[in-house]
């Protein structure tokens, strides 16, 4: 079992006297060096060891050395508030892990901004901020919790850039201590380094992207192939995303439907396949300015690299599919999964109509219209018509 005890920022003084013993009775202390240094020594020798770099690989190994010693691990304020907590018991079962929270640096910003906790969400950042891009909406509350003190400078540029510059943005610093500062300004107002120890605020002002399957054609960089907008939100209305669950994008081309999967829920996953390098790269580039550059792209040839993929719960296949392609993807999804499959040529849908003989499921044939000048006037002008074809595994 391995006690994991949450610290405020006023450290040793505010924990109570039952989790100071813990603490100090230990064989082992793990933790940041700030947060070690916070404990007083203990004469009998306890060991005390930081965290491994890189973390995740290196913990795994630590934890099989400490396998038959007392531990105690130290977090600030929640531990399963994006904290070690949630990696010890993702790693070791909830019956490993006793968790003792403190007040979160989360819980102390709402409270210094006044705002409900169904009001905000909090936005977790690592390697970059892309991430912060699907959250951005008009009138949405974010708290950021940062990677570092260069944080608030690259959130304010890319509120920015995306059209976000007049986001009220708060840095609270040093929550909870005597040394506790809070500015507060506008997104294109920020420069600086931020105190080491902050998170960011922000009441955002700017227009962004809906959430909603069916982006514009113009939120995506693309070279001809893109499943359209109306099409895209037929078929993933019929993909159903799903938090968690993993969706295959086969012959992706601009990435719009594994984009939008991710845009459903931070839990999703997706993995985009795509033999074309070009297109590679804008798949990338698309992911990370719609917010979810944790797409995982896969340059190669369906069905070939399917063996080496996680197992899906949904596929979907832009075009070009064929009976040995559609048959590889069947067995390949899981029970339950969905299938989406479209067809612009006539050699595709007798493709598709073999499939829906073998398999049932519903095909649809989807036309669209828009409205374009003609002279002074105006008049309808019929896209290529689209075979859908979508079913579910039994």
């Amino acid at each position: 079992m391995i006690e994991v005890v949450g610290l405020t920022a006023r450290g040793w003084e505010e924990l109570p006297e039952r989790l100071r013993v813990l603490v100090l009775q230990a064989d082992v202390l793990v933790g940041s060096p700030r947060l070690l240094d916070l404990v007083p020594p203990v004469e009998s020798g306890q060991q005390r060891l930081s965290w491994p770099t890189p973390m995740r690989p290196g913990l795994t190994e630590l934890l099989d050395r400490l396998a038959d010693r007392s531990v105690v691990a130290l977090a600030s304020g929640d531990p399963l508030v994006a904290g070690i907590g949630s990696t010890l018991i993702e790693l070791l079962g909830p019956q490993q892990v006793r968790v003792h929270p403190a007040v979160s640096s989360v819980a102390l910003a709402r409270a210094r901004m006044g705002w409900s906790d169904e009001s905000v969400e909090v936005v977790r950042l690592r390697d970059d901020v892309d991430p912060l891009r699907r959250w951005l909406s008009p009138g949405r509350r974010l708290i950021v919790l940062s990677a570092d003190q260069n944080s608030p400078a690259a959130v304010a540029r890319l509120l920015v850039e995306a059209g976000f510059g007049a986001t009220r943005l708060t840095v609270l610093s040093n929550l909870g201590a005597e040394t506790e500062t809070r500015v507060d300004t506008k997104a294109d107002a920020w420069s600086g380094l931020a105190p080491a120890l902050h998170l960011i605020a922000l009441e955002c002002a700017g227009e962004g992207w809906s959430l909603t399957p069916g982006l514009p054609d113009p939120a995506y960089d693309h070279d001809g192939q893109l499943t359209k907008r109306d099409v895209r939100a037929s078929a993933l209305a019929h993909l159903e995303p799903r938090p968690g669950q993993m969706l295959w994008d086969v012959g992706a081309g601009a990435g719009s439907i594994g984009i939008e999967w991710l845009r459903s829920d931070p839990s999703a996953r997706a993995v985009a396949i795509e033999h074309n390098p070009d297109r590679v790269k804008r798949i990338q580039a698309n992911a990370a300015q719609l917010g979810v550059p944790q797409l995982s792209v896969r340059q190669g040839e369906a069905p070939d690299v399917f063996a080496e993929l996680p197992a899906p719960q949904a596929i979907f296949v832009g075009g070009g599919a064929t009976a040995d392609l559609l048959a590889r993807a069947w067995a390949a999804l899981d029970v339950g999964g969905r299938l989406v499959v479209h067809a612009v040529t006539h050699e595709t849908e007798l493709t598709l109509s073999d499939a829906w003989h073998s398999h049932g499921g519903e095909l649809t044939r989807i036309s669209v219209e828009h409205l374009e000048p003609i002279g002074r006037y105006h008049g309808w002008k019929p896209a290529r018509p689209v075979v859908q074809w979508s079913v579910r595994k039994p």
